[in-house]
């Protein structure tokens, strides 16, 4: 059997508005959560109370969600800045003088 070998490199990741994304989707469990709660009861009686726990737990780890991905974010922006801040070998230039359009 022959071992698989990739035949061109793997795309570079999608970058999208990430945090807005799971912000949404916090709200969305946080609300589902709400909207269950007056049917406590109901979901005892019937064996769903999973349902309402699921969509409490859901909207939890959408926070850590956030707060991993906002973190995510600074440090990226971050990376940039000091790889922008750095100077060009050879030059004595940072790039961002390089890249300064001529007047």
């Amino acid at each position: 059997m022959a071992k698989w070998t990739p035949k061109h490199e793997a795309p570079e990741p999608l970058e999208g508005p990430v945090v807005p994304v799971i912000t949404g989707g916090t709200i969305i469990w946080f609300v589902l959560f709400l909207v269950q709660l007056p049917f406590y009861g109901w979901f005892d009686d019937h064996g769903h109370l999973w349902w309402l726990w699921t969509c409490l737990a859901g909207a939890a780890l959408g926070l850590l969600g956030i707060r991993i991905t906002r973190s995510r974010d600074a440090a990226i922006k971050r990376a940039r800045a000091a790889a922008e801040a750095e100077p060009v070998p050879g030059t004595g230039q940072t790039h961002e003088t390089e890249q300064a359009p001529a007047e």
